[in-house]
């Protein structure tokens, strides 16, 4: 089906474009009434990761109420550990708790590759629902977390400020650590490509604790992985968003994907001098500007902009929109950077 606003897909591709594409990281979730009203009719977040129909209904209400140039599959990144035979839970404001973790090459021997199909099929046929019923508005995003990111939260079975367990294991167990980030490296790549079969126009991968490592141990235990990906995804845009890795642009600049992503304390010259002219940079409010007034909202925005210059952008956050912010800050900045950019075009 063709795409009636394909801004984001094309600025992916570093194309020319009207104006500069905008959505949000979370945007579908807990700042919009309307997701709360559907996740509260059922017993867990799990269950609407796993509910093709309602998750497709999340993942259209900000295209619907926000205005933004694409939507992102709603789901998990933790749906890859749960599919190798690892599965958890989202506890209510605590956030995610797997009751197994690996610790030793005995665990490592129960768990499998995944088989998207038949494990995640559910957000497959999300995907497809969700196609459906977009019906060619706007792109659909779909996405996974990095092999890294993933694997913190193997090790360490919940989230932590320091995943001291996680890297714990890389200096004790490299050799585990290689293995398991190798087959989820390679459940994710077969997860990415299915997405992408089921419908995915662009796909996304989320190293959220890339900032905990070091330089040297990004490269080898998180970067490298990532080159595996991008290298195998070649059907759609694929952008690597790596919070905190501030150290690894000019690395970046390298790998074969179309879109990096920049947090939002990377500053957005360096990054561009860093990563090159030859890919094209998504990001990086930081979220807290829109609790700010209309005008600050607006001027911080504009800056922005500015600052990227009108081709090669994608704007977004430089982390996920916070929970709670008022959806009508968001509507502010979605809107600035619909009309601002259209006026950086036609000077």
């Amino acid at each position: 089906m063709e795409l009636k606003n394909d801004l984001l897909v094309r600025a992916a591709r570093g194309e020319r474009t009207e104006r500069t594409p905008v959505w949000l990281m979370r945007q579908a979730g807990r700042i919009l009434p309307e997701y709360r009203a559907v996740r509260n009719s059922l017993s867990g977040f799990v269950e609407l990761v796993q509910n093709p129909e309602l998750a497709a209904e999340v993942t259209i209400q900000p295209v619907d109420i926000l205005g933004v140039d694409a939507a992102i599959i709603f789901s998990d990144i933790l749906v890859i550990p749960e599919a190798m035979g690892l599965p958890y839970e989202m506890v209510e404001k605590k956030g995610p708790w797997f009751p197994k973790t690996i610790s030793s090459h005995d665990d490592l021997a129960k768990l499998k590759v995944a088989d998207v199909p038949s494990d995640l099929g559910y957000v497959l046929e999300a995907i497809k629902v969700t196609k459906k019923e977009l019906a060619g508005r706007v792109p659909l995003i779909g996405f996974a977390g990095a092999p890294w990111t993933i694997f913190c939260y193997m090790i360490e079975g919940q989230g932590s400020k320091t995943f001291s367990k996680a890297r714990k294991m890389l200096y004790n167990e490299p050799v585990l650590s290689d293995q398991l980030l190798q087959m989820i490296t390679d459940s994710t790549i077969a997860y990415l490509k299915a997405q992408i079969e089921a419908g995915a126009n662009v796909v996304q991968l989320f190293d959220s604790w890339a900032g905990i490592l070091s330089s040297a141990q990004y490269q080898q235990f998180s970067m490298k992985y990532i080159a595996q990906i991008c290298d195998a995804i070649d059907e759609v845009p694929l952008t690597v968003f790596a919070k905190g890795a501030y150290f690894a642009r000019p690395e970046m600049r390298h790998l074969n994907c179309r879109t990096i992503g920049l947090d939002w304390n990377m500053g957005i010259s360096e990054s561009r001098r860093l990563i090159g002219e030859g890919k094209t940079l998504q990001g990086n409010l930081d979220p807290c500007a829109l609790y700010g007034s209309t005008a600050e909202i607006e001027n911080a925005t504009k800056k922005m902009l500015d600052a990227f210059g009108p081709e090669k952008h994608i704007a977004n956050l430089g982390h996920g929109v916070y929970p709670d912010i008022d959806p009508e800050k968001v509507k502010i900045f979605v809107q600035t950077v619909k009309e601002y950019s259209s006026q950086m075009r036609s000077v």
